[in-house]
């Protein structure tokens, strides 16, 4: 019975990273949250870390992002990171700061988002199917092992399609919201 506890919350935790890709799915305003997740390899220190662990980011206006490396020796490093993380975005090198103008979405755009959209989507239900696998597998070895009957395992399998069935339902719907949000004109 853990392991359904344990299923519930690893699917919780596939939806919870299914929400924040769809947040950083640009749309048309300037939000920190767009590139500060994105990982960069700071040479001078031979280190992998994320931009705003190096860097102060923030909205100019409601079009444009202000990056400014704590350490300017760092600028060549996060342009690159940021064109390397394909956000679309374009960084002008402004010698002390990167600025960002996020454009505005244009129909082929919205189409490629929506695809991307879709794409998340379908990751996460892969993610849920292996989740489903491995609860299954868990439950079998239990059966094998003659620590539950043929009906608790017949019992726990169906509990646990009905928790995958419930997120796919879930996601499903997440995917159809968003896409309609980025469609809408």
């Amino acid at each position: 019975m853990l392991q359904i506890a344990d299923l519930n919350h690893e699917c919780k935790k596939i939806l919870d990273h299914l929400q924040q890709s769809f947040l950083r799915l640009q749309l048309w305003r300037a939000s920190t949250w767009l590139v500060e997740e994105v990982h960069v390899f700071v040479k001078s220190r031979w280190m992998d870390q994320k931009l705003n662990q190096v860097a102060n980011i923030s909205t100019m206006d409601a079009q444009t992002l202000k990056i400014e490396p704590r350490d300017k020796s760092t600028l060549a490093d996060i342009e690159k990171a940021i064109y390397d993380a394909q956000l679309w975005l374009t960084p002008q090198n402004q010698w002390d700061y990167l600025m960002i103008k996020i454009p505005p979405l244009t129909q082929e755009r919205r189409k490629e988002l929506t695809k991307v959209v879709s794409s998340d989507g379908e990751d996460a239900k892969i993610a849920l199917r292996n989740k489903r696998h491995d609860a299954r597998k868990h439950i079998e070895t239990l059966y094998k092992n003659e620590e539950i009957s043929e009906d608790q395992k017949k019992a726990d399998e169906q509990e646990i399609d009905d928790i995958v069935k419930k997120y796919n339902d879930i996601i499903d719907d997440l995917v159809k919201q968003k896409s309609a949000e980025v469609m809408k004109v």
